[in-house]
């Protein structure tokens, strides 16, 4: 598969406001490096995401997806992230079904307290997904002007 130089992805990251949120937000004031091509949603909880917003950023356009969540256990709405787990291995396997490579979506917990983590993630994330190359599954799905 030939990969074209100038391609950057577009990254799509689900933050919860409480912890990952506040990971990207520590990694950022240490001076951690992480791609901009990550664009940040920031979520009042991880089990807020909806696996249809999921859906919509590949519609969209987006190469990858990830879900950052506090810790199970740690959820400041108590039960969230325990939520999150359950859809989100529903829609892995959705994505699976109707041809969604699986490197392309990923759920991460990130506390507050880990913005070296937060910055290794994204990295490691973005890498992959240029790895993969451009998402066309999802772009014979969208509509063309």
């Amino acid at each position: 598969m030939s990969v074209n130089a100038d391609w950057k992805p577009r990254i799509v990251a689900f933050c919860c406001n409480w912890c990952s949120y506040a990971g990207a937000d520590l990694a950022g004031s240490s001076r951690l490096a992480y791609p901009a091509d990550v664009k940040i949603i920031r979520e009042p909880c991880s089990c807020r995401v909806n696996p249809m917003f999921i859906l919509k950023a590949f519609e969209r356009g987006a190469d990858g997806v990830i879900l950052c969540g506090c810790h199970p256990g740690d959820c400041h709405y108590s039960t969230g992230n325990y939520y999150t787990r359950r859809r989100m291995a529903l829609l892995f396997s959705m994505l699976d079904y109707i041809g969604v490579e699986r490197g392309r979506t990923r759920v991460e917990w990130v506390s507050a307290a880990e913005g070296a983590k937060f910055s290794r993630v994204m990295n490691d994330f973005v890498a992959q997904i240029r790895e993969l190359g451009e998402n066309v599954k999802v772009g014979d799905l969208r509509c063309k002007e």
